[in-house]
């Protein structure tokens, strides 16, 4: 019998103990962000993205909703964000969200689409490590001339036929 708990304190514990802690593979959060020309709330064919947008990660404890993790980057010169977030955020709610945009007359950020959800755990299933996150949006002051007839493509009506 105490070879079976010695064998078992060997084999099993340190298994147990392990098994919550990281894995040592970072996530890579993607995203973009854009200029929303048309003030549509959505991208359409007249979007432009926006090189030099900050972006952050925030996580909160899912309980208290203290804020846990934070760091911020910045858009290429496609509008393309990446954050590498090194450990699991499995008991935490993590979001991206606007910080800040360097185009003038497109600073007001889309109350619609100023948030990303990114779920940063390994902890349900998912093996991936790259996490792409819905492209967020700033409002454009004016919409661009053209830029009703475009919505009119996109939600048509039985006046336009």
């Amino acid at each position: 019998m105490a070879r079976v708990l010695v064998l078992f304190a060997l084999l099993v514990l340190p298994a147990l103990v392990t098994a919550h802690l990281p894995t040592g593979r970072p996530f890579l959060i993607q995203g973009r962000v854009y200029c929303d020309t048309c003030r549509a709330g959505f991208e359409t064919t007249v979007t432009t993205y926006i090189s030099g947008a900050k972006v952050r990660v925030e996580c909160k404890d899912r309980d208290s909703l203290q804020l846990t993790y934070s760091k911020e980057a910045e858009t290429d010169s496609t509008g393309t964000y990446s954050i590498l977030v090194e450990q699991d955020h499995e008991d935490h709610m993590c979001q991206c969200v606007l910080v800040s945009s360097p185009l003038e007359g497109c600073k007001v950020a889309d109350p619609g689409r100023c948030q990303a959800s990114a779920v940063l755990t390994r902890a349900n299933g998912v093996v991936n490590s790259k996490h792409f996150v819905n492209a967020m949006g700033f409002l454009k002051d004016k919409p661009l001339a053209g830029c009703e007839q475009l919505l009119k493509t996109y939600f048509p009506t039985d006046e336009d036929e």
